[in-house]
């Protein structure tokens, strides 16, 4: 059986920069954009504010939905965080349980 997957969306501030991404583990891997341990795009943009996620039990679903927003423009993407997250909150502390 295939474990599930997690598509997010992490910015530098408010409005910013956007980098969607897909994972099976969603804290390791914002943990790692926040500390700036993997080189690319995310780093070089400072994108350690998550600022929107969902889960797919599986994997495969994740990897086509991210697929699938990144062939998106900006504007579609805004709308969907705004829709989920109003004001651009970091949900780092919702999503490790320290709100």
């Amino acid at each position: 059986m295939e474990k599930g997957g997690w598509v997010y969306i992490v910015t530098n501030r408010p409005d910013g920069v956007l980098y969607t991404g897909v994972t099976a583990d969603l804290p390791r891997r914002i943990g790692e954009h926040r500390h700036g341990l993997v080189p690319g795009f995310a780093r070089k943009y400072g994108c350690t504010r998550l600022v929107w996620y969902e889960h797919h039990a599986d994997i495969r679903d994740a990897i086509y939905r991210e697929k699938l927003i990144k062939t998106w423009n900006r504007a579609w993407k805004v709308r969907m965080i705004r829709e989920a997250n109003w004001g651009w909150e970091d949900l780092w502390g919702r999503l490790v349980g320290e709100e």
